[in-house]
C-alpha cells in the first residue's frame, strides 16, 4: 500500500469523522492508517487544520473537545435542524441542573454538600443519571467520618458541551458563595453540540435553552 497522498488526507479525515460516534483525538485518527501509507501525527494536525479551513461557508465546523475532533452542525443552524429530530423532548428537572451546576462548579463535591447549598436532599435517581450519562464520576473519598464520596465531572462531559479543559467554563470566581441561580444559567448557556450521527445528543442539546423548572 503506497503513502496517502497529502492533499487526500484531510478529505479522508473529514470522511472519518463524519461516521464517528464521538470525538477521535490524534492518535485515534492515526490508527485508521495502514502502516504502510506513512501518515504521521503531524500530518493529522495539519490536516485537521486545512478541514477546520474548509469547513468556513459551510453548515458544519470542526471542534476540538477534551476528547479529540468532531464536525459538527453550526449552532446558526440549530433551529432548523432540531426540527426534524424533537418529537416529544424530554426535560431536566431544574433540580437535576442545580445538582449538576454545583458538581461542575465546585467539584469535587460530596452530595451532602451538594445537600447543604440547595437546601434540600438529593434524589437518588439524579446521582445515577449523571453517573449513566457518564458525565460525573467518583473522583475520591472525603476524609472525614463515612469517607464520603466526591464528585468531579468526566471528559464525557467535557465532550458534549464543546469544552477542551475546565478551563474554559465560564468564570464563577466574582460570583459570592456560588448563587444557585447564577449557577444554573451559566449552565444552560454552556453550548452543547449539534452532532448528527447521535439523534439523541442533538435532542437533549437543542433542549438546553429551553428547560423549565419542576
Amino acid at each position: 500500500m503506497s503513502a496517502v497522498p497529502q492533499p487526500e488526507l484531510p478529505v479522508i479525515l473529514e470522511a472519518i469523522l463524519l461516521t464517528a460516534d464521538t470525538p477521535l483525538s490524534i492518535e485515534q485518527l492515526a490508527h485508521f492508517f495502514a502502516a504502510e501509507e506513512r501518515i504521521s501525527r503531524s500530518a493529522i494536525r495539519a490536516a485537521l487544520l486545512v478541514l477546520s479551513e474548509q469547513c468556513c461557508g459551510h453548515s458544519f465546523e470542526l471542534c476540538e473537545t477534551a476528547g479529540g475532533y468532531r464536525l459538527q452542525t453550526r449552532a446558526d443552524f440549530r433551529q432548523w435542524v432540531i426540527k426534524h429530530y424533537v418529537a416529544r423532548p424530554p426535560k431536566y428537572s431544574r433540580a437535576f441542573l442545580e445538582t449538576l451546576a454545583l458538581i461542575v462548579w465546585r467539584q469535587p463535591i460530596t452530595r451532602a454538600e451538594i445537600e447543604a447549598v440547595r437546601g434540600v436532599s438529593v434524589n437518588t435517581n439524579i446521582i445515577k443519571t449523571l453517573l449513566e450519562r457518564e458525565w460525573v464520576r467518583v473522583v475520591g473519598h472525603k476524609e472525614v467520618p463515612g469517607r464520603p464520596e466526591m464528585l468531579g465531572t468526566t471528559r464525557q462531559f467535557l465532550d458534549y458541551f464543546n469544552l477542551k479543559s475546565l478551563d474554559d467554563l465560564p468564570d464563577l470566581a466574582d460570583i459570592k458563595d456560588l448563587d444557585i441561580e447564577q449557577l444554573h444559567t451559566q449552565l444552560l448557556q454552556l453550548d452543547s453540540p449539534d452532532h448528527e450521527s447521535d439523534e439523541s445528543q442533538l435532542i437533549d442539546k437543542a433542549l438546553v435553552n429551553q428547560i423549565s423548572g419542576d
